[in-house]
């Protein structure tokens, strides 16, 4: 595929570039208020440093707006060393009533050649016993998730929620193969969503689907329509729960060289809040929205006097799983513009933005 030369390329240029760091040095942790299952509560992230995702490090070079190999040291840490890290990283934190753990690992949690088996046994085995932790959650490729894994998985979680994200990205396959190079068909993600639902578990396992909000080569308006679309279908298909991810330019991408190139923007901010509004009021499962990034150069912008206030409208919309309110500012008649005049000039970047 042409896209997969491409990304080859770059990838293999932004690693010929990086710094090596140890696994210790690229370990991080933080804690905040989240939304449960079971209704709100308190969340450990966890970044765990492995060898880094399997397909960026592969032929195809990866995902084009992902740059999260770089916090990878770009070979294997053996089992004792993760579960050591792990250990010192909750062990910073008190484990407050209603908590849920998140594993990052730039890549899948499930698969033994990131993780190896006896780290994420001991990992699980770890959060088993901490009586305040309601919900594990760790993401994974859908080429990872098997009736013997997940099997194996609850034996040491036992009886916690164990949710598995999957970065689905959208429900459209062309735009997922062809502008994402995720790598993978909806078939594949069904599969990974059957296999969920059928196999006779110990634990209580539920998958959550990651929605790429504007992928490359998208206007704005397709960006809300196809967001909209793929959260419907992640619903109807058995999902538990939607986690939308705007996008943000990472270094050493293709996003970033069309960016930089003036071919790219990231989506308004009033894109985001459309989003939201559409997606309350058809879907009946939680829907969480990152703000990763919002009203920075490279992240979702609306402009300097606003980017604030929607950004805590939105925190305060994950939380309760509220619409926002309504809000004007002078900066949404230009999103209007383009949201109506987008398509009709091809354009896949914005009006310039009032700063």
């Amino acid at each position: 595929m042409e896209i997969q030369n491409l990304m080859q390329e770059i990838r293999e240029n932004a690693l010929d570039k990086m710094e090596k760091r140890s696994p210790e040095d690229l370990a991080a942790s933080w804690s905040g208020e989240d939304i449960l299952y079971s209704g709100k509560g308190n969340t450990i992230f966890i970044v765990l440093p492995t060898s880094g995702c399997a397909w960026a490090v592969s032929v195809s070079g990866g995902c084009t707006m992902c740059s999260y190999v770089a916090d990878s040291p770009l070979e294997k840490v053996d089992s004792e060393e993760l579960i050591d890290i792990f250990k010192k990283s909750i062990g910073k934190y008190e484990i407050k009533e209603k908590t849920v753990v998140k594993i990052f690992v730039s890549g899948s949690f499930l698969n033994p050649n990131e993780i190896p088996v006896r780290a994420r046994n001991e990992i699980l085995k770890i959060l088993k016993n901490k009586e305040n932790i309601e919900e594990v959650v760790v993401e994974s490729r859908p080429e990872y998730i098997t009736a013997e894994v997940l099997k194996e998985c609850c034996k040491f979680l036992g009886n916690k929620i164990f949710e598995i994200g999957i970065g689905l990205e959208t429900s459209n396959d062309y735009t997922r193969e062809e502008k994402i190079n995720k790598g993978f068909s909806r078939e594949d993600f069904e599969r990974a969503l059957e296999i969920i639902k059928t196999t006779n578990l110990d634990c209580d396992v539920k998958a959550k689907a990651y929605l790429f909000v504007k992928p490359i080569l998208t206007s704005e308006k397709n960006a809300i329509d196809e967001a909209v679309k793929s959260a419907e279908y992640a619903e109807s298909v058995g999902v538990s729960r939607i986690s939308f991810c705007p996008a943000t330019i990472h270094k050493d991408t293709l996003m970033e060289l069309l960016w930089k190139g003036g071919s790219y923007q990231p989506p308004w901010i009033w894109s985001i809040m459309e989003i939201i509004k559409q997606v309350r009021k058809s879907l009946d499962i939680p829907v969480i929205m990152d703000t990763a990034g919002f009203g920075s150069r490279r992240g979702p912008y609306n402009c300097k006097k606003c980017n604030s206030l929607l950004k805590n409208m939105i925190i305060d919309s994950n939380l309760n799983q509220t619409i926002p309110e309504d809000f004007e500012c002078e900066c949404k008649d230009k999103w209007r513009s383009e949201i109506e005049y987008g398509d009709i000039t091809r354009s896949t970047t914005n009006l310039i933005r009032k700063k």
